[in-house]
């Protein structure tokens, strides 16, 4: 083939690679802009009683579906990586001016929080990576399965507002993606977490997730970045990400360390939705996953 042949055809390939991302990312239709009943606070984040997606400046994009938004750009060092072995990921949060960011706020115990997902909402991990000289955050990363990756960085910037920014990863290798069916029951090491109510697009609606081990109720969770449980929601087929905290807060006086943990969460549209609980007991963080449809339109 000659050259201008060989342009003409990368050229299809490139289309169809953006057309399939297109379509992917606009299946779950559009986005909701309306603030919820508990908080108007970045996608990412929420008060104690808030899992609103909608952010202010940007009311129609969901965190965690731009690398770059409100000034702040995610680079990272590389973004490939080899099945199943250990390897340092690093990356910096740049600011308008292109310098790196090098002040953070504490939100949840920490300054940075990372989460990585296979894009077909397998290999969930929650990790805290630490800032070094010149603003560049680094942290062992292990991802066991080829694939293609999404990386969230979630923070608060120092005087900014709460971000959350994404990143595609790539781990080569043969790729078979999971499927779930619609699950209120998960099971891990040995615990049973139950999910009883039901997401309601554009509303906020009452979850609670009930944690029991050997068929006995777990009275005694331990915080875990200063709350009983963290919810992660995010929905298929663009993985738009949601950061919800627990209603009540360890040493309030009225929140009990289970085994019933509370969240209030609002979905931006209809669709089916991962969600992953992240919860401690016995001095270990487990992650609880569930599957759950948000039905009807967005009010």
């Amino acid at each position: 083939m000659n050259t201008a042949g060989k342009l003409s055809a990368y050229g299809v390939a490139l289309a169809l690679v953006a057309g399939g991302a297109w379509a992917i990312g606009t299946a779950v239709g559009p986005l909701t802009s309306e603030a919820g009943t508990h908080g108007t606070e970045d996608a990412g984040h929420g008060d104690s009683n808030s899992g609103t997606v909608a952010e202010s400046a940007q009311p129609d994009q969901p965190g965690g579906l731009a690398s770059s938004r409100g000034g702040y750009t995610l680079t990272p060092t590389s973004t490939t990586l080899t099945p199943g072995e250990t390897e340092e990921f690093s990356f910096r949060i740049l600011g308008a001016d292109g310098e790196p960011v090098t002040r953070f706020d504490v939100e949840r115990s920490k300054r940075m929080h990372l989460i990585v997902v296979r894009r077909d909402g397998a290999g969930y991990q929650h990790v805290h990576p630490e800032m070094g000289a010149g603003g560049r955050w680094r942290v062992p990363l292990v991802l066991e399965r080829p694939g293609s990756y999404r990386a969230f960085a979630d923070f608060d910037p120092g005087g900014g507002e709460p971000t959350t920014l994404g990143v595609d990863l790539a781990v080569p290798g043969e790729f078979l993606p999971a499927t779930y069916e619609p699950s209120r029951v998960s099971t891990v090491d040995g615990y049973q977490v139950r999910l009883d109510g039901d997401l309601v697009p554009g509303q906020t609606s009452e979850l609670t997730l009930t944690v029991g081990k050997d068929g006995r109720a777990v009275t005694d969770l331990q915080p875990y970045l200063g709350a009983y449980g963290h919810v992660v929601a995010l929905r298929q087929g663009d993985l738009a990400y949601l950061h919800v905290h627990p209603d009540g807060a360890p040493g309030d006086g009225r929140t009990r360390p289970g085994p019933e943990v509370t969240f209030f969460v609002e979905v931006p549209s209809a669709g089916t939705y991962r969600l992953f609980l992240d919860f401690q007991h016995e001095g270990k963080v487990r992650t609880a996953e569930f599957t759950a449809a948000a039905e009807g339109a967005a009010r």
